[in-house]
């Protein structure tokens, strides 16, 4: 049933980490500390012991900051979620999407950042909607992951924001 309230503007921004090592989290944590300005809210979930409910929240985006591990897979820390969305699968056409992949292209060349793929894939085939590119984080590039993450969430949430698929994410 149609109301004639707007649609609602997202307050909150889960940014979702699995690492092994700690550079997402470090790049989690870069974001939110730059990008405080522009959300009211900003909230830095490890993946360990998440399930598909945290993405419940219909006024929410959310980053997913995953790095590579072994042979393309996802970290430790986010093979529970990670299976528990194939396993549990439920519709997620509300949630509005951003993945930070990192990985090493000269160690792992084949594999390369496959983790954030691997979950940019997960949620697509669930109804979830990606705004904008993949962030691309290479362990192998002189570029400094922390500032190359928080000045594209910056810019992410800018068009984020502004979409009308986000709006109406709620």
């Amino acid at each position: 049933m149609p109301t004639d309230q707007p649609p609602k503007t997202p307050t909150t921004l889960h940014i979702l980490v699995g690492t092994m090592t700690n550079t997402a989290e470090y790049v989690a944590q870069a974001i939110e500390l730059d990008s405080s300005d522009l959300i009211e809210r900003i909230e830095v979930r490890m993946m360990d012991g998440l399930g598909p409910e945290v993405f419940d929240d219909p006024d929410a985006l959310y980053v997913i900051c995953c790095s590579t591990y072994g042979t393309g897979d996802v970290p430790d820390n986010a093979q529970a979620l990670y299976a528990a969305l194939d396993a549990q699968p439920r519709f997620l056409g509300h949630v509005r999407y951003g993945v930070i992949t990192l990985g090493d292209s000269l160690q792992y060349p084949q594999t390369f950042a496959n983790g954030g793929r691997l979950f940019d894939a997960r949620l697509s085939d669930l109804g979830a909607v990606r705004l904008g590119d993949l962030l691309v984080l290479d362990a192998s590039s002189d570029d400094n992951p922390e500032t190359v993450g928080a000045a594209w969430c910056r810019e992410w949430l800018a068009l984020a924001l502004s979409s009308p698929r986000a709006a109406q994410a709620g």
